[in-house]
């Protein structure tokens, strides 16, 4: 089985409104924490799962998702350029289709004014 991603409804970040995706968080609940808002508390617990080094590529993806929330957009585009420079992660969209962890990443650097070129 697939990890599981959800699409959260993003804020005014530049007077734009912004839709990077969050991904499912692991074993925690911070795919939920982003999804629902809380994006300070979503960055506290994703930050320490980094010093921990347990960052899988759906927590890097969730805390791109929660600094772009913020407005911390230089942050957001180097954790999505740090996705995609690992291998691609297949991931299922809660809506039933699939994706990877490299197109939830351009897709989260093209919503933040950094659209990238790939073959």
């Amino acid at each position: 089985m697939g990890k599981k991603i959800v699409m959260t409804l993003a804020s005014s970040i530049v007077a734009l409104a912004l839709a990077p995706t969050a991904a499912t968080a692991q074993t925690g609940t911070s795919y939920q924490l982003v999804s629902r808002g809380h994006y300070a508390t979503a960055i506290d617990r994703l930050e320490e799962r980094r010093r921990d080094h347990q960052a899988t590529p759906e927590a890097t993806l969730n805390l791109a998702t929660a600094y772009a929330q913020v407005g911390e957009i230089a942050k957001a585009r180097a954790l999505y350029m740090e996705v995609l420079s690992e291998p691609a992660v297949d991931l299922d969209l809660v809506t039933g289709a699939n994706a990877t962890s490299h197109q939830i990443a351009q897709r989260g650097l093209s919503l933040t004014g950094q659209p990238i070129a790939t073959r």
